[in-house]
């Protein structure tokens, strides 16, 4: 990580910085006394996601958005398939003034922290980029302006949170549904179905897909598409050659396979093997 330029106040740090990561990426971040507030400037890196490793299982992993929170104290493991350099905003806020704006300590419920990894509020979004903009041009109290925000910050961030733990948390599917159709996604065989899924899992097909949304927060169709292409890739690490990958994955040909690996990629299986090759 390059810091390209910095803002230090009592409450915060703000920070322009520019990733490195070309190559695919698996980190760990942890702020013991700071909130890590992100607002990525260019795309992120392909397929890039987060586990809280203390409080999931460790193949759960959730999208990272644009803008995303990590509360201190909590440990989180990132995971991207690299691609460009990544330039970001970063706001540290620190614990102790946050506590104060908050009113105490926020409640971090596994809701909270889903909804911190891809926040879509557009006021936060808007102070990130004022604090980016300043970061870039700073005038005579830039330093004044940036404890502002920080406030401001706070207020919006709360007004997020409180908003996440309203919403209503019901309609989710059992963990033991979740834990049988993410042992079916494990086994390298061709695609469940979602009749195959959803009698499984003794449901309606609109039981299943309502209930897995309720669930993971995304759709099941796009659990079903990452769980296969981890598969994929984890058997590209191996010495399988691509066409006996392609039948055991369930694909009617090699072309089809690298046809879908590469739309979702952004390079073919043997490129992928290689840049393993390479890194190794």
């Amino acid at each position: 990580m390059t810091v390209e330029a910095e803002l230090r106040v009592p409450v915060a740090t703000a920070q322009l910085v520019r990733f490195r990561i070309e190559e695919p990426a698996d980190n760990i971040l942890r702020e013991d006394e700071a909130y890590w507030l992100d607002l990525c400037l260019t795309p992120r890196p392909r397929n890039t996601r987060a586990c809280y490793r203390d409080r999931w299982a460790p193949d759960h992993f959730e999208r990272i958005g644009d803008v995303f929170l990590v509360p201190p104290g909590e440990t989180v493991r990132t995971k991207s398939d690299g691609g460009r350099p990544q330039s970001s905003v970063l706001c540290h806020l620190r614990r102790d003034p946050m506590r104060t704006w908050f009113g105490g300590d926020l409640k971090w419920t596994d809701g909270r922290l889903r909804a911190g990894l891809d926040i879509e509020d557009p006021n936060i979004r808007g102070l990130l980029l004022r604090l980016a903009e300043e970061l870039r041009h700073p005038g005579f109290a830039s330093e004044v302006l940036v404890e502002l925000i920080a406030a401001q910050m706070a207020i919006e961030l709360r007004r997020y949170c409180v908003g996440v733990s309203e919403a209503p948390a019901s309609g989710g599917l059992a963990t033991w549904r979740l834990k049988l159709i993410d042992e079916r996604l494990r086994e390298v065989k061709q695609a469940p179905t979602l009749a195959e899924l959803a009698a499984m899992c003794k449901l309606s097909v609109r039981q299943l897909t309502r209930g897995f949304r309720a669930s993971r927060g995304c759709s099941i169709g796009d659990h079903v598409a990452q769980s296969r292409l981890a598969n994929a890739k984890r058997l590209l690490a191996t010495e399988q050659s691509v066409k006996a990958i392609a039948y055991s994955l369930g694909f009617s040909s090699p072309s089809s396979f690298s046809y879908a690996f590469r739309r979702s990629v952004g390079e073919t299986p043997r490129e992928f093997r290689q840049r393993l090759l390479r890194v190794a």
